[in-house]
């Protein structure tokens, strides 16, 4: 049921409720990478390391009640969508994954290499049963020529896994339910963002969200942010976000002043699509509650719509007074993507 104006404003400056993406992260940026200081914004961007590393992961799918399971790095912190994954090209990663739900469950992941014993798949039997444990391995390789001459893409991308198997041997019943989250994969050199969020569109659902609890995601001022950009289920959807633009290409970035790649505020994206951007917050137009939405209007008037709320250093956002709080529901701050919260790939977990 379509959303009227009184409530749908109500919404959104109530606050929608989120589920944290990026609590826990595997991230290509050390620990001991802090947000950059004045000086060290100076210097320029923190840049993706070489690739070349092996990274070992513990992942579960648990149910969540509500209708919902997830996955998490750790029994009871599921979460959906599930953990962020941040990896460079060169990077392979082993995920001793555990099946905590009662059904049929599987990882099958999309844009980097694995063999058919990874596929995520019943029809090969890569699968796994209830209270069942299964290693899925998946490597990433860097641009090439093959041995023919011709390029070869490298695995870099916004890239995205999800489950295979539950409800239908395509995993509708486990995506529709929240069994799918993010993967980047950076190429050496690549910008690093301060902050990621990871936004899934899922039929008619934000993050598996009702519309009147869409997420919201937090920033501040000059924030390098990063959006992981997902979409699942049975209808296409644009993506807009308000008072803000990036460059329609691998990274979302412009590579310099000839990078004729198209600049976008509004992106089309389909089942299984799946695209990544950065920007920086309030560039150009400041501090403010900035929507985010499906910009397919009766999409939107259901509720598939939420606000980036852009802080000033102070932490106030300018025109942003909550109306009708509700206690349980709070904002995202995003995961960081230079330690803190995020989990370290240096830490070899």
């Amino acid at each position: 049921m379509a959303m009227d104006r009184r409530s749908f404003n109500r919404r959104l400056m109530a606050g929608g409720a989120v589920a944290a993406t990026g609590v826990t992260s595997l991230s290509v940026a050390s620990a001991s990478s802090a947000a950059p200081a004045p000086t060290a914004a100076a210097a320029g961007p923190k840049r993706a390391p070489a690739g070349g590393k092996v990274h070992h992961l513990t992942m579960v799918a648990e149910r969540l009640g509500t209708g919902k399971i997830g996955y998490g790095f750790e029994k009871g912190k599921a979460t959906v969508p599930g953990p962020l994954i941040d990896i460079v090209e060169g990077d392979t990663v082993h995920i001793e994954f555990t099946n905590l739900t009662d059904v049929d469950a599987s990882l099958h992941v999309h844009g980097v290499d694995y063999d058919i014993a990874n596929d995520g798949t019943r029809m090969n039997k890569s699968h796994v049963p209830p209270g069942g444990k299964r290693t899925y391995t998946w490597r990433t390789h860097k641009p090439g020529k093959r041995a023919d001459g011709t390029y070869r893409e490298g695995s870099a991308g916004y890239w995205h896994y999800h489950d295979h198997v539950v409800g239908t041997d395509h995993g509708t019943g486990g995506i529709k339910q929240g069994l799918y989250g993010g993967l980047v994969v950076r190429r050496e050199g690549d910008i690093l963002p301060d902050k990621q969020f990871t936004i899934v569109f899922n039929d008619m659902q934000i993050n598996n969200l009702p519309g009147a609890e869409s997420p919201n995601f937090e920033a501040t001022v000059g924030e390098r942010l990063e959006v992981i950009m997902i979409t699942h289920g049975e209808f296409y959807h644009t993506f807009h976000i308000h008072g803000h633009r990036w460059a329609d290409n691998r990274t979302g970035l412009l590579s310099g002043a000839g990078d004729t790649s198209r600049i976008v505020d509004n992106k089309i994206t389909g089942p299984a699509d799946s695209f990544g951007l950065q920007i920086i917050a309030g560039e150009g137009v400041g501090a403010g509650a900035w929507m985010y939405h499906c910009h397919v209007q009766s999409h939107s008037d259901q509720g598939m719509a939420g606000l980036f709320l852009i802080a000033k250093p102070d932490g106030t956002v300018p025109g942003y007074e909550p109306h009708h709080p509700a206690p349980a529901k709070k904002s995202a701050k995003g995961a960081s993507a230079q330690g803190g919260a995020a989990r370290s790939a240096h830490a070899g977990h």
